[in-house]
């Protein structure tokens, strides 16, 4: 390959992996600003027109999330929601995918146990293999029989690019708490650890 051309392509592909994170951010963002001003508009319409005043979306969406909130908040109002989820909790394949997604997020949910948020390294003994996983669980009990109750806890192991991940119930002796946050760790897994913690992977080195 000429040496011009593999240089220009070297510096391409360096700014490409600069621009498309944020690029790629602008896009999500300008997608949910688009659709929630198109929501507002479509609201406030009836009553006011044309007339419109531009980032109401957003404020709509701020204000209905937050009100969405404050009102499954209320122990009035959770039986209900246990009705509306009723459908997703017990129809097949449709109960495996809703399930999966509502504890993932309620693991990242304010009042969730902030101590079980741990990010360790897992050392199996005998052996020189590390790996970073996430404790779901500091303590067993509750769990079916035939499970150890010993000293264990439950760990998740992310795999690389999110494609999955395991769970194993290892005894509390084989982890070493370390100093990451919990999204930290998922956004290192997500990219098979690529880069260095809280920095974008390094673009390449032109020669």
């Amino acid at each position: 390959m000429n040496p011009l051309i593999k240089r220009w392509t070297q510096y391409f592909v360096r700014g490409l992996l600069a621009i498309l994170p944020l690029a790629l951010t602008i896009y999500v963002l300008y997608v949910f600003l688009a659709w929630t001003d198109s929501m507002a508009r479509w609201l406030v319409s009836p009553l006011f027109g044309d007339t419109y005043i531009p980032g109401l979306g957003l404020l709509l969406a701020v204000v209905v999330i937050g009100a969405l909130g404050l009102v499954i908040s209320l122990p009035a109002v959770r039986s209900l929601a246990s009705l509306i989820e009723f459908p997703f909790t017990n129809l097949p394949v449709v109960k495996s995918i809703y399930s999966s997604l509502k504890s993932f997020a309620d693991y990242f949910a304010p009042q969730h146990n902030q101590a079980a948020q741990q990010v360790v390294v897992l050392r199996f003994p005998g052996g020189g293999l590390e790996i970073i996983g996430l404790i779901t669980r500091n303590s067993l009990d509750g769990l079916p029989e035939g499970v150890s109750k010993d000293d264990r806890v439950a760990v998740y192991l992310p795999m690389g690019y999110m494609i999955g991940g395991y769970t194993v119930f290892v005894p509390r002796a084989w982890i070493t708490p370390i100093a990451m946050t919990v999204e930290e760790a998922m956004r290192s897994a997500l990219i098979a650890w690529m880069a260095r913690t809280g920095q974008p992977p390094a673009p390449p080195t032109p020669r």
